[in-house]
């Protein structure tokens, strides 16, 4: 099919992962990164299965509606984003339609597209990221993002990166001016994952991969916004290495001491309009008793417990269970252990408050919530196929009342839902 001269498809909408998708002439889907619904274009392919393909944009022949310059002038090069190229309404439609087509395809529901609430910021609102540093020869260093067409090779990114927080804009750029020559602050070893996380006045390091710790106190006293240093193990969990034991971060009214690898969403004022509209599809909660798997750090479980509920939590990470216990309201505790391995033990509840990670829910949650039902399920997702997954497996005890998408992620193909089920009465 592929030849020298490229294969010529119009592009009709965008797939899961904030790629353009369209046909082949001889009927095949074919995925294209960087393609904009409604643009002809010539495209070679770079991966043939019998249903499908995968093609990288050889020349834009005619632009579609959507499609716009991207803001960054990077995004021609650098895999961190996927939607620049299109209108910010176009992208909010597109990830609608994505969630949408899961719940139908993969839940096997009868829904309409969601809303998608937009971010409040369309850039720089991410107030952390992860970046790969690679040592070369002769000393040198590269640090960044993934290149778009070969990710083998790391395109090195500095402060201009449009989707941070300016203040952690700031603390990359220092960050990359203090770890000293070849990086030999930092541990040792020819590639390092380096998350930053900002709070409300200083950072956070995570180090992942290499040898040693490298010189961390000599780093801290180079990058004066860098606060503390930790490192992520092989086997899993992180551990404080030097500087401060956890940042501060305000969150919905609430101080929090975040330990270098808690979760808290990296889009804050989008993050704290997601928690909102989950408050108020819980309802009436005074008295009631509510179950949140994968509590991290307590934000919403302390909100419920304030406005009198019993909310028992459930965390793996013996971090966030010690933030999340740290000055906990009246009515709120928190048990450490997989959601899978205690709910069960701990239904029925009035209510289940449910935000897994990407890969979703083990099967044995949706049969100990059918098992034993609770009258509400609130189900907050990153994952559009993964939640249409769980809810297919609910439906026969449960049905959906409420469904709202958030657009936490601007400019890549990443999106969030919240989805409210009740227990069926027939």
């Amino acid at each position: 099919m592929s030849s020298e001269k490229g294969v010529e498809v119009r592009v009709r909408g965008i797939g899961a992962g904030g790629v353009g998708v369209g046909d082949l002439p001889d009927g095949r889907v074919v995925f294209l990164p960087r393609t904009a619904p409604g643009d002809l274009v010539r495209v070679k392919l770079v991966q043939e299965k019998d249903r499908w393909a995968k093609g990288v944009l050889l020349e834009l022949l005619e632009e579609g509606e959507g499609r716009r310059v991207a803001p960054c002038p990077r995004y021609g090069e650098c895999h961190g984003c996927s939607l620049q190229h299109l209108a910010y309404s176009d992208q909010l439609q597109w990830k609608g339609r994505i969630v949408g087509d899961a719940l139908r395809r993969i839940g096997g529901m009868t829904t309409d597209d969601p809303i998608v609430e937009p971010s409040p910021l369309e850039l720089g609102y991410r107030n952390k990221a992860t970046m790969t540093l690679r040592r070369l020869a002769q000393g040198r260093v590269v640090a960044g993002f993934h290149q778009l067409l070969d990710r083998r090779r790391i395109l090195d990114v500095g402060p201009e990166c449009l989707l941070l927080v300016p203040e952690l804009a700031r603390l990359w750029g220092s960050l990359r001016a203090g770890w000293g020559p070849g990086a030999h602050f930092l541990p040792q070893g020819r590639e390092l994952r380096l998350t930053l996380r900002y709070g409300d006045s200083e950072g956070a390091l995570v180090v992942r991969g290499g040898k040693g710790e490298g010189r961390p106190d000599q780093l801290l006293a180079a990058v004066p916004e860098l606060a503390s240093v930790w490192r992520e193990e092989k086997e899993g969990g992180v551990r404080h290495v030097a500087g401060a034991p956890a940042l501060q971060m305000s969150w919905l009214e609430e101080s929090l001491e975040v330990p270098g690898g808690a979760f808290v969403q990296v889009n804050k004022e989008g993050g704290e309009a997601l928690h909102r509209f989950v408050l108020e599809s819980v309802g009436e909660i005074e008295g009631r008793r509510i179950v949140e798997g994968f509590c991290g750090a307590g934000v919403l479980g302390r909100k419920l417990a304030r406005r009198g509920a019993r909310v028992l939590g459930i965390e793996m990470d013996s971090q966030g269970v010690a933030e999340a216990r740290r000055g906990a309201p009246e009515g709120f505790e928190v048990m450490e252990g997989r959601v899978e391995a205690v709910l069960g033990g701990l239904l029925p509840a009035d209510i289940v408050l449910l935000n897994p990670p990407r890969t979703g829910l083990d099967p044995t949650v949706p049969e100990a919530l059918s098992g034993n039902p609770a009258e509400r399920i609130i189900y907050v997702s990153c994952d559009p196929a993964t939640l249409a997954r769980d809810l297919g497996r609910l439906g026969e005890v449960y049905v959906m009342d409420g469904l709202r998408s958030f657009d936490l992620f601007p400019q890549t193909g990443h999106v969030e839902t919240v989805v409210s089920l009740r227990r069926r009465s027939d």
